[in-house]
């Protein structure tokens, strides 16, 4: 943004709202780090444009982003208008067809031109000093969540590995702590969570709340994707990609708020994925048990990261500015990692074949790292949550601002998502306000 259009923002929003009090004033700051915030996500769509052009998968994508992003004459030579005018409320439904090749195209896009997008990143991702910063780490002991893990605990942070496989965890801290050659000891320690039990998230959850110690990051990282294998469903009744995806870091991160609000200014990064584009909501069925539509484990990955999506642009909405906490999810991109254990041998095979285009898990990390750690991230999420804009932030695996899918933009669907949500975790609609006023907020699915 150039000085000149801060400049005629300033003055705009004075002669229309400004008495010179310092609440207008600061009203004035809010609109112009919206509109700056605005145009930071549309120019990380422009950026791709030029090679979007140049490639038949691109052009679907380029189109079908402009559209979402609703461009018009008075947005390229002002990037001023509403831009969620038209993505509140009901959004227009385009045919399942056109949905599904919008989404593929996403995917396909990414895996072909990843690399040459983040070109600019280095790898690992430099990070600041994080000596006073305590994160929690969901799904550690491998792939993206690993490296995450690793990274901020050799930057000084206290990091708490959320695993299911503890002894894993412990051999893993010996392993980094013998590569350090006898250097400062890291602040990494060990706590059981099994996020196919959402018991165990209540009951991980109960006895971290109970330090009354301060929590500045929750990385929901943990996540499966059982391709091509049959239906299956958690002891507590649920869809496993639903649960360990989605419900039980819906559950974590509501009953960490207060270990969150301590540590203000503080953030939830929630790792969701590409194929969230690929995803569709229906409150009714988000268990696919009542054969609207035939189950597949993709629709169920796809489904299960846009439900992420959705549920905490919500939950963003629902957190006061006075509480601190940032809300926002990222995309690591195309990455090997032990997600492909699950994947059938041929896709194995085929997936080691092509590192050309596929990130490390190092790489991967890089998003969700950045957005834990960059210092712009508050204000960025502020200033979304001024703007009202439909969704929570969102870094693509470039560490750009960027844009969730169209399907994400649905208020109704995402607050009717919401109520029903905090339904299946068995937790009243009031748990987030209760949370942050510190009362006791009971769930169902307490540890006995």
């Amino acid at each position: 943004m150039s000085p000149s259009s801060t400049t005629m923002l300033a003055s705009d929003c004075h002669s229309k709202d400004c008495d010179g009090s310092p609440v207008s004033i600061g009203h004035c700051i809010l609109e112009i780090q919206s509109t700056f915030w605005r145009w930071k996500i549309r120019r990380g769509f422009l950026i791709r444009v030029f090679v979007y052009k140049s490639n038949l998968f691109g052009a679907l994508i380029w189109i079908g982003e402009l559209k979402l992003l609703g461009i018009a004459a008075s947005d390229w030579e002002g990037m001023d208008s509403s831009p969620h005018s038209s993505l509140t409320g009901k959004v227009k439904q385009r045919p399942w067809w056109m949905k599904s090749l919008t989404g593929w195209s996403y995917v396909v896009y990414e895996m072909l031109f990843q690399k040459l997008q983040a070109r600019h990143l280095r790898n690992p991702l430099p990070l600041p000093p994080l000596h006073d910063v305590t994160c929690i780490v969901t799904g550690s002991t491998s792939g993206i969540g690993l490296e995450t893990a690793r990274q901020l605990a050799v930057s000084g942070a206290h990091v708490i590995m959320a695993v299911r496989n503890q002894s894993a965890a412990f051999d893993l801290i010996k392993k980094w702590q013998t590569e350090r050659h006898g250097t400062r000891l890291l602040g990494v320690e060990v706590m059981e969570l099994n996020l196919l039990s959402l018991a165990s998230v209540v009951k991980f959850a109960k006895v971290w709340n109970s330090r009354s110690k301060p929590l500045q990051v929750l990385i929901n990282n943990a996540g499966i994707f059982s391709m091509g294998e049959p239906q299956k469903f958690s002891k507590d009744g649920y869809e496993t990609h639903q649960q360990v995806n989605f419900l039980a870091p819906a559950l974590l991160s509501i009953m960490l708020l207060p270990s969150l609000s301590k540590g203000s200014p503080s953030r939830i990064v929630n790792v969701s994925s590409i194929m969230h584009y690929m995803g569709f909501i229906d409150p009714d069925d988000m268990n696919f048990t009542l054969g609207k539509k035939k189950f597949s484990s993709t629709k169920a990955y796809s489904s299960s990261k846009l439900a992420l999506v959705m549920f905490n642009s919500v939950l963003q909405k629902c957190l006061p500015l006075e509480a601190g906490i940032s809300v926002l999810f990222v995309s690591p991109g195309i990455v090997h990692t032990n997600v492909t254990r699950d994947l059938p041998k041929l896709v194995q095979v085929a997936y080691n074949l092509i590192p050309i285009f596929v990130f490390s898990a190092q790489e991967g990390s890089r998003s969700a790292l950045y957005a834990a750690t960059d210092p712009e991230i508050p204000e960025y999420c502020k200033a979304l949550k001024a703007d009202d804009w439909p969704t929570c932030a969102y870094i693509s695996y470039d560490c750009r601002p960027t844009r969730a899918a169209e399907e994400a933009h649905n208020t109704r669907a995402a607050n009717e998502m919401w109520e029903k949500t905090l339904d299946m975790i068995g937790l009243p609609l009031d748990a987030v306000e209760k949370l942050l006023q510190g009362e006791e907020v009971i769930c169902k699915y307490k540890d006995s």
